[in-house]
């Protein structure tokens, strides 16, 4: 079989260009999930299920925002770039919308959570669905992309310690003039702007493989009948969705199951340290199993790790940060694997329908990790309501709370990470289809 007519292969300086933005569009989606949920409601004094609701309906404001962005990003070709002209209008958007979010008066209600919140996500998949697009096109080959996918999610884990640093420095519940999470919303503001219009300079646009145009009825029949697509939207979305929950509730495990508060920075750092260490393992490990089983692999160990957390006791430091340690080096498969075969994926409607269409397929791609975080929020903490939880930390939690508490923050994830499992480990697109994939496409 003939080898398909390989680009040359992009310079490594304009890879980590290209990998720079990462870091500050961390910091700015991070904190909706992980530090705004604890703000509003510990120190903004907010109630749990109303800010649950409310984060929710955002979500439900994203199910709108990333089709349309998708479907705008694969359309428009303007004199700039198509992936790179999208990036650029949504920086001012995502840059303002860090700075409010996270900059909110001691008065703020629902609607300003909500209100920012919209805005914030609207700039955010702005900038993620072209962004991600630009990379999968940029690379061609199944483990060139791979290579990419784990320098730009390295750099997407450095984002997510500044985002982690920094609230915690300052002080991420202080009530003074300058909150910790203000100072990540000026960092968002400044270092996005700056990252994005470096990339958008040195970066090129991606050649680009269209020979026909699709009407919108026949380009949704071609992303339905994607058999592949469809099987790792739906894993993804469930392993999301088991990571999903962690994120959400670690603040008060480690508060009030763990009887830690003082820790939280410091394990949330080892965390995603760890999560940097993981992702060149990652790489090293798909290049041996390929991307699907070595993710699968590194699902299964993360469930055995996550099955012991709810029987821990209180004030067990030592081992919950070796078990955060390790599942942090997990996450970097969780991070760097499945965007290389989502590149894959695309590859097979590329092929089989004329036009390349990255952007939708990232806007569901975006919509399905949007979707499963907002589950663990919009699902788990009315649930927890239901169990007499109480995150003010003004009371005591009963056993029982705290017990519903642990089971939520971790036997509830395995059980999802199982289930993605069961539909990864058999996954057809491994390198040798993904080559005739591309003989196809290139040679047409």
């Amino acid at each position: 079989m003939a080898e398909p007519d390989r680009r040359p292969p992009v310079h490594a300086a304009i890879r980590l260009v290209y990998a720079l933005p990462a870091a500050p569009l961390a910091a700015l989606g991070l904190p909706l999930y992980a530090f705004v949920p604890t703000y509003y409601t510990e120190t903004l004094g907010l109630p749990l299920a109303a800010v649950g609701l409310t984060l929710l309906v955002v979500r439900l404001f994203d199910a709108i925002c990333d089709p349309a962005v998708g479907f705008v990003a694969d359309r428009l070709r303007p004199s700039i770039g198509r992936r790179r002209f999208l990036f650029a209008l949504s920086l001012p958007v995502a840059s303002v919308s860090a700075v409010m979010l996270y900059s909110p008066p001691q008065d703020a209600s629902t609607l300003w959570l909500g209100l920012w919140g919209a805005f914030l996500s609207l700039g955010f998949t702005m900038a993620v669905i072209p962004y991600s697009a630009w990379g999968a096109e940029l690379v061609s080959d199944y483990k060139g992309r791979t290579s990419l996918a784990a320098l730009r999610e390295a750099v997407t884990l450095i984002g997510t310690l500044i985002a982690i640093t920094l609230p915690f420095a300052f002080g991420s519940t202080a009530k003074t003039d300058l909150p910790g999470l203000r100072f990540l919303g000026v960092f968002v503001a400044v270092a996005l702007p700056l990252a994005g219009m470096l990339a958008i300079w040195k970066v090129p646009e991606p050649v680009e493989h269209t020979v026909k145009r699709l009407a919108f009825g026949d380009g949704l029949s071609f992303l339905l009948g994607n058999l592949a697509f469809r099987r790792l939207l739906t894993a993804f979305f469930l392993n999301g969705f088991a990571n999903g929950i962690p994120a959400t509730l670690f603040l008060y495990f480690v508060s009030d199951r763990l009887a830690l508060p003082a820790s939280r920075g410091p394990l949330l750092f080892v965390y995603f340290l760890f999560g940097i260490a993981g992702v060149p393992f990652a790489a090293w490990s798909a290049k041996r199993l390929g991307k699907h089983r070595a993710w699968c692999w590194a699902m299964l160990a993360a469930c055995a790790a996550f099955a012991f957390v709810p029987l821990l006791p209180p004030g067990s430091l030592f081992i919950f940060g070796a078990i955060c340690a390790f599942t942090g080096l997990m996450l970097g498969f969780d991070l760097a694997l499945p965007p290389a075969i989502q590149a894959d994926v695309i590859d097979e409607d590329t092929a089989n329908s004329g036009e390349q269409r990255s952007g939708i397929y990232f806007a569901a791609w975006g919509l399905a990790t949007k979707a499963s975080l907002a589950a663990g929020v919009g699902i788990v903490f009315p649930m927890l309501s239901l169990f007499a939880f109480d995150p003010s930390g003004d009371t005591n939690n009963s056993p029982y709370a705290l017990g519903a508490l642990a089971v939520s923050y971790a036997w509830v994830p395995i059980l999802l990470k199982l289930s993605a499992i069961g539909l990864m480990w058999n996954f057809p697109l491994d390198e040798k289809a993904q080559n005739a994939l591309r003989i196809r496409i290139e040679t047409r």
